[in-house]
């Protein structure tokens, strides 16, 4: 019989609707039967795309006799991490400071009000590598609960009350400057695996936002060594088994320093940051791969993450069903056979074997194909299996076969049993995606790209956005989740409309991201500028969440601080500038000292120092010079420029200019002309695309 999660719209809840547990979701229902049958809740957060947390489901949460127990002496509750990220920050806040580590799945046991006072990870169902079992950590706290509840209640209250002494140290007055951002650089260089690129050892993350950084710093500034490491980086993560040789995309990170094994899950915040980085590296270099793995990305996004409602899911599981030696399909990878063991491991969609490689292919392209991709008869990954990659930095290859090799190998793989997709619509993660394909679809003349992010963008405003202009944080089919937007909804979000708005030329985006932000001045905003991970008349928790420091994804704060500072050079807007300068405070204070961890936040005080530049292109629009001078504005590397297009006095129906920017913009001579000011001073305007294209990329 389901559990109370049937009715959830988070698809890892729904994973768990069927266990013998009786699982509540969060909710002070929960805590109130807590409190009614006077014993602690567990908390189990996880989310769909993991693979420990499947593994600790299976082998705990659907045994029966653990069940049990669990129903006789707790009430337990299941949080998916991607609908309440707030929940797990606290949570995993207090795992860290208990325990030095954290991950997931997170296993909590609380009070009836919330107070954590046992915290651990995956626990398994025998003891084992020195870890208890579950059930033994069940026995064990239930019995501190009854024969030691003063204890427990002493343990609680402390932790709570660390947590609560905790202050975030803002950084005082005044944003970060030109030595905060060299001391930075010069960090990350200390931090930079000369020999594989990414910064750090094993595991190794994709680095997008501190990219985004060296990017932009090499803009402003002429630093080659910041381009290097960004240009190196991306090329070896580009070559590696962290990206998928065959059909685009990238895992979540990288178990080893090299990039070689994955940790399979595609999750759609990677993959959105990274198509975004790798169009804005070939917009530095004119990189050719830099180009290919932007365009497969974006194709690879809209081919496997695209929902019926026109927005994208959040993750592909790591895990799939493993395919029998009988269901390997024949010679020229054609004709689906059935034969799945049964068993889900991971990477199972995704590794090869020399032996499938001569199945696919026929000896001689296997044998290509092997020296192409780096498979070897002893494998890179497990039981002799090898993660494709593209080991070879020189010499010619030829094209068409290598063409021909991937589409039959990619035919094959499509035979197999797929990942299963985490369906549910996240809005800040569906925000870096309008980002990414709006932007891919300009530089590289893919109207589509831009039409599937404007899509995305008209789902969120149908079906996140209420007449308040409040953000929910998911959907799923359509239908909006019960959770409130956390500031890296808002932030996300309003860049995603604004990059929009600066890709198509449509206005709305522009007032649409100007709702989102005054939201966050209204809502999210302590003193001194300081940002808050959740809205001032959120749901109470034992602390309330605030981190400026990214994770996979930019922090709420400074994707925030970007989006206001972005707004601002749209609008003039000062109280959006100051909002945006105060929030960067912790940039100074934090990005000279872990700028792995602030990396969004020194990417937009890139900009703040660079102005930024304020362009607007103004001329009739389906002209052709207007179109130039419009791609060339959003070619211009000059860091967080804002790009405004359309007709001379183009006015919305209120009689107010439809972007700021070209209130008071005439033609040129009769000709489209671009303007660009910075700091209050404007440079003469153009109708030529060299000129324009000097003006945004001179370091000044």
């Amino acid at each position: 019989m389901p559990n109370r999660l049937a009715k959830a719209t988070s698809p890892y809840l729904l994973q768990h609707a069927d266990n013998p547990v009786d699982w509540w979701p969060w909710g002070p229902e929960a805590f109130e039967e807590a409190r009614r049958r006077d014993v602690p809740v567990l908390l189990s957060v996880g989310y769909s795309a993991c693979h420990w947390c499947h593994v600790m489901a299976h082998e705990s949460f659907e045994n029966e006799a653990t069940a049990a127990y669990l129903n006789e002496h707790f009430v337990s509750v299941k949080v998916d991490r991607e609908e309440r990220p707030d929940v797990d920050a606290v949570y995993m806040e207090a795992v860290q400071a208990a325990t030095g580590q954290g991950g997931w799945p997170m296993t909590v046991f609380l009070n009836a009000e919330g107070e954590p006072f046992y915290f651990g990870t995956y626990f398994p169902p025998a003891p084992r590598h020195g870890m208890p079992s579950f059930r033994q950590v069940l026995e064990g706290v239930n019995s501190a609960w009854t024969d030691r509840r003063a204890e427990v209640g002493e343990v609680a209250g402390r932790i709570v009350g660390e947590l609560a002494g905790r202050s975030l140290a803002h950084g005082g007055e005044g944003v970060p400057g030109e030595e905060e951002l060299a001391q930075a650089l010069l960090a990350l260089t200390r931090d930079y695996d000369q020999t594989h690129g990414g910064f750090g050892g094993a595991p190794k993350f994709p680095a997008s936002m501190v990219v985004e950084f060296l990017l932009r710093h090499h803009a402003r500034t002429g630093a080659e060594g910041a381009l290097q490491m960004a240009s190196d980086t991306c090329e070896a993560m580009a070559r590696g088994g962290i990206y998928d040789q065959l059909g685009g995309g990238f895992a979540r990170y990288s178990v080893d320093r090299e990039w070689v094994i994955p940790h399979f899950e595609k999750m759609l915040y990677d993959n959105a940051l990274l198509c975004r980085t790798y169009a804005r590296l070939w917009r530095a270099t004119g990189s050719d791969l830099a180009r290919r793995v932007a365009l497969e990305t974006a194709d690879f996004m809209v081919r496997e993450l695209r929902t019926a409602e026109g927005g994208f899911a959040s993750a592909l599981d790591a895990d799939s069903e493993e395919v029998s030696s009988e269901a390997r399909p024949q010679k020229g990878g054609g004709g689906r056979r059935e034969g799945g063991t049964g068993k889900h491991v991971e990477g199972a969609y995704y590794a090869w074997t020399p032996g499938q490689f001569r199945d696919v292919l026929g000896e001689a392209d296997a044998e290509f194909a092997a020296r192409y991709y780096g498979v070897t008869e002893e494998g890179t990954f497990e039981e002799g299996a090898s993660v494709l990659q593209l080991p070879q930095g020189e010499g010619v290859v030829d094209a068409a076969r290598v063409e021909s090799v991937r589409q039959r190998l990619l035919t094959a793989r499509e035979t197999r049993p797929r990942p299963e997709r985490d369906d549910k619509i996240v809005a800040a993660w569906n925000g870096l995606a309008i980002a990414a394909l709006a932007e891919t679809g300009a530089y590289f003349g893919r109207p589509d790209l831009v039409e599937r992010a404007t899509e995305a963008a008209d789902l969120l405003v149908r079906v996140h956005l209420d007449e308040t202009a409040r953000l929910a944080r998911t959907s799923k089919d359509g239908r909006v989740g019960a959770n409130a937007g956390v500031l890296e909804d808002y932030g996300d979000v309003a860049e995603g409309f604004l990059t929009l708005a600066g890709v198509t030329g449509e206005g709305v985006w522009l007032d649409f991201a100007g709702f989102l932000l005054d939201g966050v001045i209204e809502r999210f905003t302590g003193e001194g500028g300081a940002l808050y991970d959740t809205a001032h008349d959120a749901e109470p928790l034992i602390r309330r969440p605030q981190d400026p420091t990214d994770n996979a994804t930019p922090s709420g704060w400074t994707s925030a601080a970007g989006a206001l500072l972005s707004y601002a050079a749209h609008t003039g807007s000062e109280a959006h500038r100051t909002a945006a300068e105060g929030a960067l405070g912790v940039v100074k204070a934090l990005g000279p000292r872990a700028p792995r961890f602030i990396g969004w936040g020194l990417a937009v005080a890139e900009a703040l120092l660079d102005g930024p530049r304020e362009v607007a292109v103004v001329g009739p629009r389906g002209d052709a010079a207007t179109a130039e001078l419009h791609r060339t504005a959003l070619l211009g590397t000059a860091p967080g420029a804002v790009v405004a297009v359309g007709e001379p006095a183009a006015q919305d129906a209120s009689g107010e200019a439809e972007f700021p920017l070209l209130a008071g913009r005439p033609l040129v001579d009769g000709r489209a002309a671009a303007y660009v000011c910075r700091g209050f001073v404007c440079s003469a305007p153009t109708t030529e695309v060299d000129v324009l294209a000097e003006q945004l990329t001179a370091h000044l």
